[in-house]
């Protein structure tokens, strides 16, 4: 009987210990990418491509030069725009989602069920299957006319196809209690006054879930971006202007300045993720119980 118990001890450490090298190897892997970013983003050396990994001296001006006012690339205008496309698409596009997960989740109609297959099918597809499409409509209603209208272009862009992902939130009403707004229309509610103040206070995991992924999309998007802003530099979004330090004619310049704008863009992210991974876990896990 002891043989046995050691036997199985025995092999769930070798088991446990395989797992752990296994899991710790590809944490090295995920891990390193980002160990390189950071460690270029403070090199001191010019230039692009190094033999060498640990960089020979460290420096903050590759950040400084990101904010110098005599540069040819505008980090701090790419920024602001970025921010401020990122908030307004982040704000209407968690609107929309709520109000479709809402009307799918507690309302009943005819071709409910097909508007929800519908919009599954098409949610299937990638968004920048109709850029070209979408590109033509913005310029035929001159929205590509001044670098202002490209931003607002932008923000449409992001938060017009924002209700076809809402079924992690429908998943999550689906777990409120119907009685609780049976109860609230009793006392005279309207359906607005229910979602408003009722599911909406008792869905904060799932809005924060849906402000999380809305804001991220924007703040990395390229293709979209590229299209609708085209060379007006100045209205560039952070990813087109990251992208334009890699260029030929900057490369040589801009490299290790490219790696500091990567980490500083991913500082909100990393900041926003934190403070609310609470609420992301609980909004996703609400979901797949619903």
């Amino acid at each position: 009987m002891n043989r046995k118990i050691k036997s199985l001890k025995r092999r769930r450490f070798i088991q446990n210990t395989i797992v752990h090298v296994f899991l710790g190897i590809l944490g090295f892997i995920w891990v390193l990418p980002i160990f390189f970013v950071i460690l270029t983003s403070f090199r001191a050396e010019g230039g692009s491509y190094k033999s060498y990994i640990f960089p020979r001296g460290y420096t903050l001006n590759n950040y400084k030069k990101l904010f110098d006012s005599a540069s040819n690339l505008n980090y701090e205008r790419w920024f602001f725009n970025t921010l401020i496309v990122a908030i307004c698409s982040c704000l209407l596009s968690t609107f929309f989602v709520l109000c479709v997960a809402y009307v799918t989740s507690r309302l009943r109609f005819k071709m409910r069920k097909k508007m929800m297959n519908i919009a599954l099918i098409l949610g299937m597809f990638p968004g920048f299957m109709s850029m070209y499409a979408v590109y033509y409509i913005l310029k035929g209603f001159g929205f590509l006319e001044s670098g202002p209208m490209k931003l607002v272009a932008l923000i449409m862009v992001y938060s017009g196809s924002s209700g076809l992902g809402y079924l992690v939130v429908k998943g999550f009403f689906d777990t409120i209690p119907k009685t609780i707004d049976e109860a609230a229309f009793i006392d005279g509610a309207t359906k607005w006054e229910v979602f408003r103040k009722i599911t909406i206070p008792l869905s904060r995991p799932a809005i924060v879930t849906t402000l999380l992924t809305s804001f991220m999309g924007p703040w990395v998007d390229y293709i979209f971006a590229k299209v609708i802003l085209g060379q007006d530099r100045q209205y560039y979004t952070i990813a087109i202007g990251l992208w334009t330090m890699l260029e030929k004619e900057f490369v040589e310049y801009y490299y290790t300045q490219f790696f500091a704008g990567c980490v500083l863009i991913s500082i909100p992210i990393a900041f926003i993720f934190l403070f609310s991974q609470k609420f992301y876990v609980e909004g996703v896990s609400g979901a797949v119980k619903g």
